[in-house]
């Protein structure tokens, strides 16, 4: 695990990625004593961005902390979800390949190494996993794990809303892998609804419910995706994890005869795999880090071509391949990026230009984030997808006068305009050419 991460961090030098500095800029506000949503624009997750948040207090703006902490999590994961597949006699004999494989699948890419919200919200996600996996040995009612099923589901979708789409998972799987009835079903779902209620009876107490529902829970419907990386690159990064795991599929099921419980565990894998590719379509990121839930159950299926077939040099074969294969793809594919400029579209470029700003409070409205790398934002409008719908709203009079007095208020010493934006409003706002300069083509300057 340090090997392959030492590779991706230290050998070929990834950069800062953009969403990385999404979420360092809304822990640094937030830090600041501002409210996420209604004084940062923007759809991280509420508990996700409590713990940016938590991250600036401790360290401040230092990416090398979400690697550490990104580590951490990982390390967690590996080891529970080992530990889940022993528990519960998933294989026959007690082993820690799961374990070794997770590792591998960890690596097929280096965004999966930072601290995400998909992360820590698929971690909460693998947590309800092992509840379901509780209910295909015991053969009593567990009400406090079909609580818990439903009280981790939710927490996953407060830290990245697309894993809301793991609530029909955990029905389906309840009622008909489990055989939930109908007093757990309902146990289940108030579980459930639980974190994201707290969530919203917050946002509720100081009058940012609706900026919560909006920015977080329709975020997906009324902004653009941010295409950090082409669709054909995600196919080349995933293709061999799903080829050997499909190999692993048809090994153990053509090689093995498995018990009543195993066969119940095998369902629930396969509905899970089915549900976390469905999350994909509510990501506002095309990044390979959305994918990081899928990893468990990929594990699954892999690990049973090293513990079913039988042949020394088929084993022998599938051993090196997979060992070599996923991390020497996800190494060699950064690197490509990195050599053909493909990775600007999702790392922070940071070059000359971009020292103007330097330790000044600052606000962009476009896509070019190397200009936070040394400054601070100023106003709400950090994530300029979902901003630029509420700066445009040139005939709502109320939206305009709120915009105004953001920037009455927090007074940015410069404003990147890549979008023509700021010159629009300006002529909306005619109060605000008083305070501003333009020094230079999208570049405008407080007075």
């Amino acid at each position: 695990m340090l090997l392959f991460g030492g590779i991706y961090i230290w050998v070929l030098d990834v950069p800062m990625l953009q969403p990385e500095l999404i979420w360092m800029l809304a822990g640094e506000r937030m830090s600041e004593g501002f409210s996420m949503y209604i004084d940062i624009i923007d759809d991280t997750g509420p508990l996700s961005a409590t713990v940016y948040w938590m991250i600036h207090v401790l360290f401040g703006k230092n990416l090398f902390a979400y690697k550490l902490l990104g580590g951490l999590v990982i390390f967690f994961q590996i080891a529970y979800i080992n530990g889940l597949f022993i528990r519960y006699k998933s294989f026959d004999e007690n082993t820690y390949i799961p374990a070794l494989v997770l590792v591998v699948l960890f690596h097929f890419s280096f965004d999966i190494l930072t601290l995400s919200p998909a992360l820590m919200g698929s971690t909460f996600i693998v947590l309800a996993l092992g509840q379901l996996f509780s209910q295909t040995v015991l053969q009593k009612e567990g009400s406090d794990s079909i609580l818990l099923v439903g009280i981790f589901g939710g927490i996953a979708a407060c830290f990245h809303f697309p894993l809301v789409i793991f609530l029909p998972y955990l029905i389906v799987a309840g009622v008909t892998v489990s055989g939930f009835n109908f007093n757990q079903f309902l146990l289940s779902l108030l579980g459930y609804f639980l974190p994201i209620i707290g969530c919203g009876l917050y946002y509720f107490w100081i009058d940012g419910l609706p900026e919560f529902v909006i920015q977080y829970i329709f975020a997906t419907r009324v902004i653009d995706v941010y295409y950090h990386v082409q669709f054909l690159d995600l196919i080349l990064l995933l293709i061999a994890p799903f080829s050997f795991a499909a190999a692993g599929y048809f090994i153990g099921t053509v090689f093995k005869l498995i018990t009543v419980n195993q066969q119940k565990q095998k369902q629930l894998i396969i509905l899970f795999l089915l549900f976390a590719l469905l999350t994909i379509f509510l990501t506002n990121r095309r990044t390979p880090y959305q994918f990081v839930i899928l990893l468990p159950g990929l594990t699954y299926f892999i690990t049973q071509i090293f513990l079913y077939l039988q042949r020394g040099f088929l084993l022998q074969f599938f051993s090196i391949s997979f060992l070599i294969s996923i991390p020497l793809i996800g190494f060699g594919w950064t690197n490509y990026q990195k050599a053909s400029g493909k990775i600007d579209s999702y790392a922070v470029a940071f070059s000359e230009k971009h020292r103007e700003t330097a330790g000044k409070s600052i606000l962009v409205l476009g896509n070019d984030l190397g200009y936070y790398q040394q400054a601070k934002l100023a106003t709400p409008y950090l994530n300029y997808n979902l901003s630029k719908g509420i700066l445009r709203d040139f005939n709502n009079f109320a939206e305009m006068a709120a915009v105004y007095q953001d920037f009455l208020k927090e007074k940015p010493e410069m404003i990147i305009d890549e979008d023509g934006l700021f010159e629009q409003l300006v002529e909306r706002i005619p109060l605000l050419e008083n305070s501003y300069l333009k020094k230079s083509e999208g570049i405008y300057v407080l007075k």
